[in-house]
């Protein structure tokens, strides 16, 4: 699909959007998020490594200013790799991806908004995600996420009681 083209008449800028889709290795959830500083990496490194040792991770965050690196860290080199190749296919400034393994993005999610240069989570998820991209002059900026799917239905009485005992099953009720 061709990218949408806009006009802006003001400074007679083109403004062009496109959706990038994340390479989520099976068995992992991905945290997306904004950031605002090269420290970005060690900060979230700290903040995940101090969620527990079990945990298996990698992160990646653009710099949008200075040399233009895509910084990364982690403790699994494949997911390290998988969350730079995302990082390079959405090709924004200071956006930043985690790639979790043996844990869900809910049992490290508010260590990662502690951290300072955070400015945005656009999502955590395991499901497919389409990155909504702006395309200008000056470079890339993120618009948002398309996260799964679009509702099917309203639960009901069954899918409620499901819900409830899918949750106890994975130990986040009991």
């Amino acid at each position: 699909m061709e990218p949408l083209l806009v006009l802006a008449e003001h400074n007679r800028a083109m403004l062009q959007f496109d959706t990038v889709r994340l390479e989520i290795p099976e068995g992992t959830n991905i945290i997306f998020g904004q950031s605002h500083f090269i420290k970005t990496v060690e900060d979230l490194y700290e903040a995940l490594i101090g969620s527990g040792p079990h945990l298996k991770f990698g992160i990646a965050f653009s710099e949008a200013s200075g040399p233009c690196l895509v910084r990364r860290d982690g403790n699994d080199e494949a997911l390290q790799e998988a969350a730079v190749r995302n990082v390079l296919a959405v090709s924004a400034g200071h956006c930043f991806i985690v790639i979790l393994a043996e844990a869900f993005p809910i049992n490290v999610l508010h260590r990662i908004q502690a951290a300072q240069e955070v400015c945005n989570i656009y999502c955590a998820t395991a499901n497919p995600v389409e990155v909504v991209v702006a395309v200008t002059e000056q470079g890339r900026g993120v618009m948002g996420v398309i996260d799964g799917a679009s509702p099917k239905g309203v639960e009901t009485t069954s899918d409620a009681e499901h819900r409830h005992q899918f949750l106890r099953k994975i130990g986040y009720k009991r």
